[in-house]
């Protein structure tokens, strides 16, 4: 199974619709699909200090034992949770979301000559998924790869006054971050610290960043901003909006509306943990609803094993009682599935289970 060249129909995007006043039949959802079938709740995923895990040295261990629980808590029963206080400074932040609203308010003709197609997914796209005459999500997107290097061309990345410069700083501090978080995971697996990045590949590991433009919609009621998945690769760590309500997530069959806390990053478990941990860490999954009124900008940095490791339920987890229960999958032949069909709830971590006997 390849990805082909280029997109089965023309691409439209988004953002040119957004001020027709009714929503496009290609980006109207199936009744049970759409927000209004379901009920709010007030809840809101964990938010975690994550400070006391930014030293190894002199910090309280009372502090790093709490924290590590709240996490391991997050990971097992919600596969989603903020960080705050991630050593990620402020400025930083506001700096990178100001860079790519820059972007895709440029002028379309000067958006045009990044437009991306199927094969890599890299430059500016509207569509996830190549099936003809598939349902749409209401977003326009920009991908581009960070790690490994081979992959990273600055010449496909937006060509913004200081731009360049500042996505790069924001790609190194979170490829810094991941890699905290990565061993917090590992010790409540009660694995050594590097565990889990050695078996994404070391430092020979995958980091890309899509960032997702969600334009005002006229009737946010029928459509998505993102159809329900759960993520392919390994973490991804979101920077949100904070102003404009969008994210929300499955919990108990039920859909909760993330607010973000500010300059917070929202952290979810991709499948390539969840195969990893034997299910032990759960990726989950969600979906983003449009405003009416209000365009809104997230940021998704993906954190991703080499793409040709096999990757497995590790052998310290696999007992009697919980057998493995996945079989070995590169991270090259598992995200295909995505890349061919777009987003499609669990069905793709769920469709590889090894059968019971």
């Amino acid at each position: 199974m390849n990805c082909p060249q280029d997109w089965p129909e023309p691409i439209v995007r988004v953002q040119s619709l957004s001020e027709n006043g009714v929503v496009p039949d290609r980006y109207i959802k199936p009744p049970t699909e759409r927000p209004s079938a379901d009920h709010p709740t007030h809840a809101n995923i964990p938010i975690i200090d994550f400070q006391p895990l930014l030293s190894s040295d002199n910090g309280d261990d009372g502090l790093r034992a709490a924290t590590l629980a709240k996490i391991s808590e997050a990971c097992r029963e919600w596969g989603f949770f903020q960080i705050v206080n991630h050593g990620v400074s402020p400025e930083l932040l506001d700096q990178t979301q100001k860079v790519w609203r820059e972007f895709f308010h440029l002028p379309m003709e000067m958006k045009q000559a990044y437009a991306n197609s199927p094969k890599t997914y890299e430059g500016y796209g509207s569509r996830l998924g190549v099936e003809k005459g598939a349902i749409l999500d209401w977003s326009d997107y920009y991908f581009l790869h960070f790690l490994p290097f081979c992959l990273k061309d600055y010449n496909k990345w937006p060509s913004i006054p200081d731009g360049r410069e500042v996505i790069d700083e924001y790609g190194r501090e979170v490829v810094k971050l991941c890699g905290r978080l990565m061993k917090a995971l590992s010790l409540n697996l009660g694995l050594e610290e590097d565990f889990l990045q050695n078996k994404f590949g070391g430092q020979d590991i995958g980091a890309c960043l899509r960032v997702n433009f969600y334009p005002k919609c006229p009737q946010p009621d029928l459509t998505l901003g993102l159809s329900s998945h759960s993520d392919p690769g390994g973490m991804t760590l979101l920077l949100c909006d904070e102003h404009v309500a969008g994210l929300q997530v499955r919990k108990d069959n039920s859909w909760i509306t993330v607010k973000p806390a500010p300059h917070a990053f929202i952290v979810n478990i991709g499948d390539q943990i969840q195969v990893l941990s034997n299910a032990m860490y759960k990726s989950v999954e969600h979906r983003v609803i449009v405003n009416p009124a209000k365009e809104r900008l997230s940021l998704a940095f993906f954190y991703n094993p080499k793409s040709d490791i096999p990757i497995e339920p590790v052998k310290e987890l696999v007992t009697a009682d919980r057998p493995a229960l996945y079989p070995p999958k590169t991270f090259d032949e598992y995200r295909l599935y995505i890349r061919m069909r777009g987003p499609k709830g669990k069905s793709q971590v769920d469709s590889i289970k090894c059968p019971r006997g």
